[in-house]
């Protein structure tokens, strides 16, 4: 096993770079509504990948091009251990060009880079998979264990048209499967000289929610005492101003616990923040899950300048801990006031999955040989995947995306951000542990 991960001919990093510049170019920006040019050219684009090496795949189609492709690989395990879901999304957040060094849509090397929007987000982790099954299925070394191959679509705007779709409507390809692995985990932040992989353990839950104000319309040059533009406003500072408490949950007491021995001092919630700080840039993530988080993110109100509308509304996109979802509702009804109606556009359960068992172990081992000198830790992440919808059919749900980053990085910026890229050394490394993984699961 040992020559396969040097054989250029099976080498599992051999085209990972290709394979992700080749999915950047293929614009799947999601807009969140109808827009967009959907994921059908990306899925119909994997699924030729796979069947090339003898792979055999399935289309699913919502409305026009929302499109998931699914595959099952790997043997039939015979000692009772369920399939391993191995899954990504194919669609990106949009990305405006003029924004950009480079055409967001370029896929360009550049500086040691392979810049483009999915660089991060997530068609790197697409690309790794894409690689390391390609060159494993060429070579014969099919995991004995059942895996069932999963790219999605709308995993940007919530998952509806795609892992929800999967998991209501066509269950039975994901059968079986007692474990899942995705995006958003394995990658490294440097702390006091040491690189730590965070393994995505948990994710918070998510309310995208619309606030409503009705007052009473009138001429702008007069007293209107019940006037929603106020009202909506007054509500959406309280919101913006809040300070939440701290709270730890199980992955991340783990994490803090590990970066406290570094730092010399035991974790706990009073010094949690400054153990976070010790991350540097990536504490921009993970100061937003040791607490909830409720942010305004639009407004809106009126026709004209001179008139007062009986209408105001604003949206927030709130996102609470494992364990803490009431005590969220109830803080923001409180924050919100009476006379405004707040609506549920999405709200998803927060989840966690105990950091322990043969599959934490085999990330642990495959990062450790690629990067022995490493801490490999578990932790919640403040966004949302796909994993919230896999996890209603049961399965215990990993992030696990490898990438060795360089320490002067700032990886959490790149997500959604301008000037998305990734280090070609992060992909091929990213590919050896994922190869390394499907060794020991």
């Amino acid at each position: 096993m040992t020559d396969a991960h040097v054989d250029p001919d099976v080498d599992p990093a051999g085209e990972v770079v290709e394979l992700c510049r080749d999915l950047i170019r293929i614009d799947t920006s999601n807009y969140g509504d109808e827009d967009g040019p959907g994921e059908r050219k990306a899925a119909e684009h994997v699924a030729a990948l796979l069947d090339e090496v003898g792979i055999e795949s399935r289309l699913f189609e919502v409305d026009s091009g929302r499109t998931s492709v699914v595959a099952q690989w790997g043997g039939t395990s015979t000692t009772g251990q369920g399939g391993l879901l191995l899954h990504g999304h194919l669609d990106v957040v949009p990305a405006r060009a003029e924004d950009w060094q480079v055409d967001p849509f370029s896929g360009e090397v550049q500086d040691g880079y392979v810049w483009g929007r999915g660089a991060v987000d997530m068609k790197d982790f697409d690309a790794m998979l894409l690689s390391v099954v390609r060159a494993r299925q060429r070579s014969g070394r099919v995991p004995s264990r059942p895996i069932t191959l999963c790219f999605t679509a709308d995993e940007e705007a919530g998952g509806h048209h795609g892992a929800q779709v999967l998991v209501e409507q066509h269950a039975e390809e994901l059968e079986g499967c007692t474990e899942a692995v995705g995006e958003v985990g394995g990658f490294s932040a440097t702390v006091r000289g040491r690189r730590v992989y965070l393994v995505e353990a948990a994710e918070k839950g998510m309310a995208w929610l619309r606030l409503t104000a009705h007052g009473t319309a009138g001429h702008g040059s007069m007293i209107n005492r019940d006037n929603p533009v106020t009202t909506i406003a007054a509500a959406v500072a309280r919101i913006g101003a809040h300070e939440w408490p701290v709270r730890l949950t199980p992955a991340m007491r783990t994490l803090l616990a590990a970066v406290g021995e570094l730092a010399g001092e035991e974790a706990t919630p009073e010094n949690a923040e400054a153990l976070v700080e010790e991350f540097g840039s990536a504490a921009r993530m993970l100061g937003a899950v040791i607490r909830n988080t409720c942010n305004p993110t639009m407004l809106g109100a009126g026709y004209k300048v001179n008139v007062v509308p009986s209408e105001a509304t604003a949206h927030v996109d709130g996102r609470f801990l494992p364990g803490y979802e009431d005590e969220f509702f109830a803080t923001l009804a409180e924050l919100v006031g009476d006379g405004i109606e707040i609506e549920a556009l999405s709200h998803q359960q927060p989840w966690e999955t105990p950091y322990d068992g043969d599959l934490v172990d085999a990330m642990t081992r495959s990062l450790l040989a690629e990067d022995p000198d490493a801490i490999v830790a578990p932790y919640l992440m403040s966004g949302g995947t796909d994993a919230k919808h896999f996890r209603k059919l049961g399965m215990r749900s990993y992030g696990f995306a490898p990438l060795r980053l360089p320490a002067d990085l700032d990886f959490t910026a790149l997500f959604h951000g301008v000037d998305e890229r990734v280090p070609v050394d992060a992909l091929e490394f990213g590919a050896r542990v994922l190869d390394r993984f499907l060794d020991d699961v």
